[in-house]
Formats: C-alpha cells, sequence, structure tokens
C-alpha cells in the first residue's frame, strides 16, 4: 500500500472513497502538530443539533430547512454529534458500531438499493462492512448505501449554502457492540470505563466501556484508529475526540464492580493513534474534548499535536481567576459554547445557579457591553463575543427553553436524547437576531442571506 500523504496527492479522495485499507506509514515526527491550520482560520458561527431532533427525528426536508434557517441566521457550522446506531437509551455515544450509521435516520428507509451498489459499498469500506452485516443482519449494507446517498446529499445541500458540519469521534465503544464482537483483540479484558470519585460522586461514575488494549492496537499500527477517524472524516469536515483526556491516562475499573470507586489510573497511547492517523490521512481537522480533570500532561499533548480545546461559558463563572472557562481566559484555539449536549439548557442552568453566579454574569456582561434582557440572549452575545475562534450555541438555547428540552443528563439513562425541534420554531425574527449578534462579533458573512437592521431581541 502507498503511504496517502507523502506519495499521492489525491489522498483526500481516498478518505472520502474509503480506500484506507492499510497502515504502513510512518508516523510523523513526536513533536509536530497534526492539526488542519484551515479548521479554525476564520471567526464563525454554529449551532448544535443532534439529526434525530430535527422535527420527525429523520433526514430530508426538516434537515434542509434547518439548513436554510441556519444560513439565514449566518452560522457556518452544523454540530451533528455521533450518527451510529444508538443503544436502547436511545444515546447515540453508545452506538452499535463506531462505523456505521443510523438507518433511524432515513428519509426513505424502503428506498430500493441493487446488489452492485451493496457490493460496490462493501469494498469501499472493507475493513467493518462484513463484519456489521454480521452483527445487524441481512439488510444492514442495503441500509448503509442509502444513508450515503442522503447524507451525501444534505451534506451537498449544506455545503452550497456556506454550513460545514462538525462531527464527534467518541473514545470508547459501547459494550455489545459491533466493534467489540469484530476486534475482541482490541479491547482489553478485565477492566471497564468509568470516571474517578469527585466531588459530585463519592465513587466515581461506572460507564462499563470496554477500555482499549493500547498494546494491541499499536501492535496493529492503530489500524482501528486510522480506520475510524477517516471514516467519519468522510461524513464531516470535523470532529470532536471525545474524552481527549484518556489518551494521556484513564480510569479502569474492575469489571463487575459495583461502582468505580475500585479503579485505578492507567497510562494511555499518548498521541501515537492520532499519528498513525496523520501518517495516512494529512492534517487532521479534530477538535479536543477537553473538559473534567484537565493535568498538564493532557494540555500539553493538546498544544503539541496543536488540536484546539473547548471552553463552556456556564463552567466560566465561577472558580478562581485561572479558570479557563472564564471569559478573559479564553484563547482564539479554541471552540467556546454555551453548553454541551451534556450540559442543563441556559435557562434551566440560570434558574438553578446562585446570586454570586449570576453577578458574575453580569458583570461580564456589562463589561462586554450586552444588555440583553433574556439570560439566554445575553449568554449567547457572550459566547459570540469570546475571542475563540468558533462559537457552538445548542439549538435549545437560542430557543430559550428550559429543562424539558435538554438533551442529556450524565450518569442517567432515562429520559434522554427524547427532546425534538418544533415545526417552524426557528422564524425569520429569531434569524435576524443571530444573524446580527454573529456579525457583531466579527464571526458573520454579511453578504450572504439576509442582512437585517439590528433588530432587537426575541424573548
Amino acid at each position: 500500500m502507498c503511504n496517502l500523504r507523502g506519495r499521492d496527492p489525491g489522498w483526500r479522495a481516498h478518505v472520502r472513497a474509503g480506500t484506507i485499507n492499510a497502515v504502513d506509514a510512518t508516523p510523523p515526527p513526536p513533536d509536530a502538530p497534526l492539526a488542519d491550520p484551515a479548521l479554525l482560520a476564520t471567526r464563525a458561527g454554529g449551532l448544535l443539533l443532534h439529526p434525530t431532533a430535527l422535527p420527525g427525528g429523520r433526514l430530508g426536508a426538516p434537515a434542509r430547512t434547518f439548513v436554510d434557517w441556519m444560513a439565514e441566521a449566518g452560522q457556518r457550522w452544523w454540530q451533528v454529534l455521533p450518527l451510529g446506531p444508538p443503544d436502547e437509551h436511545r444515546s447515540p455515544y453508545a452506538a452499535r458500531s463506531a462505523f456505521a450509521a443510523s438507518p433511524a435516520l432515513l428519509e426513505h428507509p424502503d428506498a430500493p438499493v441493487s446488489h452492485d451498489e451493496i457490493e460496490a459499498f462493501r469494498v469501499r469500506h472493507a475493513y467493518w462492512a462484513d463484519g456489521w452485516e454480521r452483527f445487524a443482519g441481512p439488510g444492514a449494507l442495503a441500509d448503509q448505501v442509502r444513508f450515503a446517498r442522503e447524507w451525501a446529499a444534505l451534506r451537498a445541500y449544506a455545503a452550497a449554502r456556506g454550513i460545514r458540519l462538525l462531527g464527534d469521534v467518541p473514545l470508547y465503544v459501547a459494550p455489545r457492540s459491533a466493534d467489540a464482537a469484530s476486534w475482541p483483540g482490541l479491547f482489553a479484558d478485565g477492566e471497564v470505563a468509568g470516571a474517578p470519585p469527585d466531588d459530585y460522586s463519592a465513587v466515581g461514575q461506572l460507564w462499563g466501556n470496554p477500555l482499549h488494549d493500547w498494546r494491541a492496537h499499536a501492535a496493529d499500527g492503530y489500524r482501528w484508529w486510522v480506520e475510524r477517524i477517516g471514516r467519519t472524516l468522510e461524513l464531516v469536515d470535523a470532529a470532536r475526540i471525545d474524552h481527549f483526556r484518556g489518551l494521556v491516562s484513564y480510569w479502569a475499573v474492575p469489571a463487575g464492580a459495583p461502582d468505580a470507586a475500585s479503579g485505578r489510573w492507567r497510562r494511555g497511547p499518548g498521541g501515537g493513534p492520532l499519528r498513525a492517523a496523520a501518517a495516512r490521512l494529512g492534517p487532521l481537522a479534530l477538535i479536543a474534548e477537553d473538559l473534567g480533570l484537565i493535568t498538564p500532561a493532557v494540555e500539553a499533548l493538546r498544544v503539541r499535536l496543536g488540536f484546539p480545546g473547548m471552553r463552556v461559558l456556564q463552567f466560566g463563572f465561577s472558580g478562581g481567576r485561572a479558570n479557563p472557562h472564564r471569559l478573559e481566559n479564553h484563547v482564539p484555539d479554541a471552540v467556546v459554547y454555551t453548553g454541551t449536549h451534556d450540559n442543563p439548557t441556559i435557562r434551566e442552568w440560570w434558574e438553578r445557579v446562585d446570586g454570586a453566579t449570576r453577578g458574575e454574569v453580569d458583570g461580564a456582561a456589562a463589561a462586554a457591553g450586552v444588555e440583553e434582557a433574556s439570560p439566554h440572549l445575553r449568554l449567547i452575545r457572550l459566547a459570540l463575543g469570546s475571542p475563540a475562534a468558533l462559537a457552538i450555541v445548542p439549538v435549545q438555547d437560542v430557543l430559550g427553553l428550559g429543562g424539558e428540552a435538554r438533551f442529556n443528563t450524565p450518569g442517567t439513562i432515562d429520559g434522554n436524547w427524547a427532546w425534538r425541534l418544533a415545526p417552524d420554531a426557528l422564524d425569520v425574527r429569531l434569524a435576524d437576531w443571530l444573524r446580527a449578534a454573529t456579525e457583531e462579533a466579527g464571526r458573520g458573512d454579511p453578504g450572504h442571506g439576509v442582512t437585517p437592521a439590528a433588530p432587537s431581541g426575541p424573548t
């Protein structure tokens, strides 16, 4: 096999076609950055909405309508989160495959698929297609062909309107997934994933995901990771690496333990998987999810690899002055969120926080010249005004919705991933306000779509 980056100038086409078949390249030098410098080259705004939250929960007309609204609102990134087949609790972070897409998203699940199309897909995705078919049963690859058609059409529709897609790469695979079944030798026996005890939980968090056997991955040239990242970047323009800190060290819990308190820290692979991916795929359009317990070693790895990190505004109004989420500590090489899919909505958060935190928000808003009366609009303006190159806002926060619209509550399994956007909830007035706020923060493109005359904030 050729070194696609070093010898073949068309390596990006190979990635899009899914023809990465082996790992045989020498990884980049240990200190060489891996990030795609074009990822955050210009200031931009975006929205977070999993496709299952579209009206009807599927692709098709609702997805195109959402893209149209984003363009009118001056947004340039749609964060879609993972696209895999979810578990029985609807979680895309517990997908039954790290490679296959969810057929539940299909607008036309019964569209005809020819034998030749299925076999062509099998060849393009030879690394994982047969394993997924064995796991999911007859018709599984036909569904993937249908998804490829519909997703390619949506992505082209979005691109024509200046919208790029931001996906997700969860660090761990789900228990009883096709990945664990197809590559059992790449996952460790006797321990499962979790998080250590902290101020929020005296017993930690027991996630139960299979842990990677990093020695086995390394012995195989990290091919599984190369294929997985290549597959992700075939579907989206950039992706977030969930639980990035697990590449440095991770909490391993004895299998069968009642909670995570008996776990221990184990050393991760560092940048090895990502360097192997960059050796085959070229510069990587990836963002590091660097939330939680971030040690100097984790930050050093992120900086060394060159990936932008994250800032979450809800975390920025408490803690010491060194808190990286405080607005004065934001940097251009980052993505700022009002909140992520794991956070409460701004409205729910505002109803919970104490007077001191509200005072911090009021002070930050006054310092930034933000005069919005509604807390959710105030926080959106603060996020857009951040030095971070990309600002992402969950759609629920744009609408000012409460706890009933929260995507996910970590540590729980019931009631998550159920919220859906109501048809026509995103109206013209709201698009006008968001476009104006985005452009005033230096993130917009005044020549694209509708440019309003400084509308007042919606309620």
